[in-house]
């Protein structure tokens, strides 16, 4: 029985840790929205070109 039980936890603490990081996940997307619903980015931020490396 015991490990069966030690199982269930693992498999719970994985499930735990699933759900966990998938509400960080959709809490980062919320506000990102509600971000840009309030403060739009501005004009044309440039990105810094990369030098290729040979």
């Amino acid at each position: 029985m015991s490990l069966w039980l030690s199982g269930a936890n693992a498999w719970a603490g994985t499930a735990r840790s699933f759900w966990t990081a998938e509400a960080g996940r959709q809490q980062a997307a919320a506000t990102r929205q509600m971000m840009e619903l309030w403060a739009p980015p501005g004009p044309g931020a440039k990105k810094k070109r990369r030098r290729k490396v040979r």
